[in-house]
């Protein structure tokens, strides 16, 4: 009688247990060699490649959070050189030059491995600007403002989507960095306007845009600010505005 033949039964194998970076390193052996054995099919290896580079992108996202957390608070408060003039031509609200944010932010970004560039485009009559903060690890996180075109004073139309796109990149780093500008709570004061003076046209296209991307509760929203609509929205308070709309975004 002939001896019965061991057969050799491949199974769709189990993730290994293994709670760090190395667990991705052990899946991929695994791969390797499963890779070799004639016995283990197409769909396995594809559900095989498919969870390591879950196991892949979860550790980078992991990675992103701890060297933000890490960076945050290295990031400056930012001096307000940028003003926002009103129709009697005085200083109404002040905010934080583009070119500002990036001689401040850019050698901080490098040393924690992230790296910041924006995606721009068009959405009919608007013009649009993602910001997208990468990390080296492979992970990233972006946002998007769709915005109306700057054509204020005596801009053409190459100055009016440059402004545009500079207000863009401004806001959506702020965003994405949840950075301060220096004299957001100061009630104007110290911006030269009123503390009656409320957010311009501009502003209240950024703030609508964001209560949209996020899905927010307008009403809700409007009742922590203390305000009927988000025309009431007072120009001192815009940072403090954006910057809850931010948070819930980020929460989300």
């Amino acid at each position: 009688m002939k001896e019965a033949q061991a057969v050799q039964v491949i199974e769709a194998p189990q993730p290994p247990a293994v709670q760090s970076v190395s667990e991705s390193a052990v899946l991929l052996q695994f791969i390797q060699q499963a890779a070799t054995n004639p016995a283990v099919d197409i769909d396995k290896m594809e559900r095989l490649m498919a969870m390591h580079e879950r196991i892949l992108a979860r550790n980078a996202k992991a990675a992103y959070s701890e060297a933000l957390a890490e960076m945050q608070p290295k990031l400056p408060v930012i001096s307000e050189r940028g003003a926002i003039l009103n129709k009697s031509d005085q200083v109404q609200s002040r905010y934080a030059l583009w070119e500002d944010i990036v001689l401040a932010i850019t050698p901080i970004l490098s040393e924690h491995g992230f790296a910041l560039s924006f995606r721009v485009g068009r959405d009919g009559d608007r013009q649009t600007v993602t910001g997208i903060l990468s990390h080296r690890g492979g992970h990233s996180e972006e946002t998007t403002l769709s915005l109306p075109m700057d054509m204020s004073g005596s801009k053409n139309a190459v100055q009016g989507v440059g402004s545009t796109v500079s207000y863009g990149k401004r806001y959506t780093t702020q965003s994405l960095l949840n950075l301060v500008s220096r004299g957001e709570d100061d009630d104007g004061q110290s911006a030269g306007g009123g503390p009656n003076d409320v957010i311009t046209a501009e502003q209240k296209e950024t703030l609508v845009a964001l209560l949209k991307e996020t899905n927010s509760d307008i009403p809700r929203f409007l009742k922590y600010m203390e305000v009927a609509s988000v025309d009431e929205i007072k120009a001192a308070h815009f940072e403090r505005a954006r910057s809850i709309i931010a948070r819930k975004k980020k929460a989300s």
